[in-house]
């Protein structure tokens, strides 16, 4: 081939090359306006349907929460997903958003109540909080005493993903306030509150043995940080990192206010700028 026509040849495909990146480029934006325009025609369609959808959710998960304290019903929760897929990452370092949901109120109730109500209240909480966590496309870690740990893929789009963790955990701070409590109200027991902190950022993804049966956990700097937003957080309040908080969509943001701590609370660093990694909160 002479250099000539070899070079037509190299300039052919580099446009071909070309086309297909622009093509791939306009299929993501496709994609991610799509995206946001389904979901303000779902706003817009479902109106009253989802309001309906919504007392239906709180009506069952109260029935179950009724026919369980009276031992009619027993809860079946499991992990069991949220393991299938860290089984596909293990050894591996990725992008996901943490989330901690801690019980407020357990330690007062398991003091003045019997052990099996306790349980019996603690079960429900865990499968409620995870039911929201699915529905919600996430993933249940593993339960530590009377809180879930949970994680949500980056996937696709990390701004709808980190957006629709913010909901999330709004969607538990509902449920428990409209949906357990007020069943908890009528047996006079104490009243349940729930607060979650959230935070972005890339997890080791670790299998204690080489069997695969064996136990999946994730570690890294973002766990540690989701778990100490937590324990500062009101009750019935959701806190944020700053790696989250800067991927929510603007009006999200402003539902959020930075919180001010002072450092023998609080003394996490952004590891790229340096300065006191900033948390917010919900107003």
């Amino acid at each position: 081939m002479s250099p000539k026509t070899k070079a037509k040849h190299i300039k052919k495909d580099k446009g071909k090359k070309g086309r297909r990146i622009n093509k791939t480029s306009r299929y993501i934006l496709d994609r991610m306006i799509e995206g946001d325009n389904n979901n303000k025609s779902s706003a817009n369609l479902k109106g009253k349907g989802e309001l309906t959808d919504l007392e239906t959710l709180f009506t069952q998960r109260q029935d179950r929460l009724w026919n369980a304290l009276e031992e009619r019903y027993q809860y079946d929760t499991s992990i069991k997903r949220g393991q299938n897929f860290l089984l596909k990452h293990v050894s591996s370092k990725i992008p996901l958003v943490i989330m901690y949901a801690d019980l407020v109120g357990s330690t007062k109730m398991s003091m003045t109540l019997p052990v099996d109500k306790v349980v019996t209240i603690v079960r429900a909480f865990s499968h409620e909080m995870s039911s929201v966590v699915e529905n919600h496309d996430g993933y249940v870690l593993k339960y530590v005493g009377d809180a879930i740990i949970a994680f949500f893929s980056s996937g696709f789009n990390k701004y709808l993903i980190c957006d629709k963790t913010v909901r999330c955990a709004q969607s538990m701070i509902n449920v428990v306030k409209n949906g357990i409590s007020p069943i908890l109200n009528k047996y006079d027991y104490p009243e349940l509150m729930v607060k979650v902190g959230i935070d972005e950022g890339e997890n080791v993804v670790v299998q204690y043995a080489y069997d695969k049966s064996s136990q999946i956990d994730i570690l890294g700097y973002t766990m540690n940080v989701a778990a100490k937003i937590t324990s500062l957080t009101d009750p019935n309040r959701v806190s944020v990192g700053e790696n989250l908080y800067k991927l929510l969509h603007p009006n999200i943001q402003t539902e959020f206010h930075e919180l001010a701590y002072g450092t023998d609370e609080w003394n996490y660093i952004n590891r790229e700028t340096g300065n006191i990694y900033k948390v917010y909160t919900q107003s």
